[in-house]
């Protein structure tokens, strides 16, 4: 719990640098007693961070007061923070105490972490088997949030091979094969807000860039089985994609191929399919995934080696 100095010295060091409602705290003293180095923050952010650590701490429902003060905030703002952190779900409210207690978010949240660990290292195994049979570079996706993120990645033995740019993939989950996997198992809304956090950027002059296209060519995806980026990311490569289920039969993740386009014969395009979707449905199959959900999958019999 905070003193009456500390709050104090945390308070005047905030409103000294706040411009625009940008905290550009550095070296300030944390509520919990931690010295942090940050660049700016977004005070409101950072505030309702305080109120989550707060209550996680406690070990206990705590009342808006008790709250407040433990964050060095006063009671109406630390409301407005309460309730915006309900609404999503990450505060949760006894009605009849009017105390507040964690969110079913957070271990929704914890528990996606922690299956991402979980993920890469049940997918280590396919991935290079994968990798060993089509002899082109392989890789393990998710979405995290909004974004669309490479956990694991094994490059083709080929001289001539598909470079990574993970990073530009956080906002491709539109133009990459393994992005259009996830996006085709979503709820609409989720893919709305998805586009609209992260646009619909053109990489190339293939890419898919308005949403009534994007929404043909995930029904395709979901009827097929299989995603396809065609050059829509990198000019001259070319990526299969398919999603990744858990134990409820949810879209968790997605495995995906990529080859140059000069290897991308129609011969080695089928058998990649086939053998992308063999991938994903075994992954699923050992994280669980119900046996009638995997026997509904679109598509012939995959293949076992290309």
């Amino acid at each position: 719990m905070l003193t009456k100095q500390a709050k104090t010295g945390i308070s005047a060091g905030i409103d000294a640098k706040v411009d625009a409602g940008i905290d550009a705290r550095t070296n300030n003293q944390h509520p919990f007693g931690q010295v942090i180095k940050v660049g700016r923050t977004i005070q409101s952010v950072d505030r309702a961070l305080d109120v989550l650590e707060v209550l996680s701490a406690s070990g206990t429902e705590l009342a808006l007061g008790e709250i407040a003060s433990r964050c060095g905030l006063n009671s109406s703002t630390c409301h407005h923070l309460l309730s915006t952190l309900a609404a999503r779900g990450y505060v949760g409210q006894n009605r009849r105490g009017r105390t507040y207690f964690l969110g079913t978010k957070i271990l929704e949240l914890s528990s996606s972490r922690v299956r991402q660990f979980n993920l890469v290292e049940v997918a280590m195994p396919e991935l290079r088997a994968l990798n060993q049979d089509t002899r082109e570079t392989v890789h393990l996706a998710v979405m995290q949030g909004h974004e669309l993120t490479t956990l694991a990645k094994l490059d083709s033995p080929h001289p001539i091979r598909v470079a990574a740019d993970s990073a530009g993939k956080a906002n491709a989950a539109h133009a990459t094969a393994t992005g259009k996997a996830i996006l085709a198992w979503l709820p609409e809304t989720e893919i709305a807000r998805v586009i609209a956090v992260k646009g619909l950027t053109a990489f190339t002059d293939k890419t898919i860039t308005n949403i009534a296209d994007l929404m043909e060519g995930l029904r395709l995806v979901r009827r097929n089985g299989y995603a396809m980026d065609n050059e829509e990311f990198q000019p001259g490569v070319i990526c299969i994609g398919a999603a990744i289920r858990d134990h409820l039969g949810a879209v968790i993740g997605s495995i995906g191929c990529s080859m140059p386009q000069m290897r991308a014969s129609d011969d080695l395009l089928d058998k990649t399919k086939q053998a992308v979707r063999e991938c994903a449905a075994i992954l699923s199959e050992r994280l669980g995934s119900p046996k009638e959900i995997l026997a509904e999958q679109p598509g012939p019999p995959a293949l076992k080696h290309i």
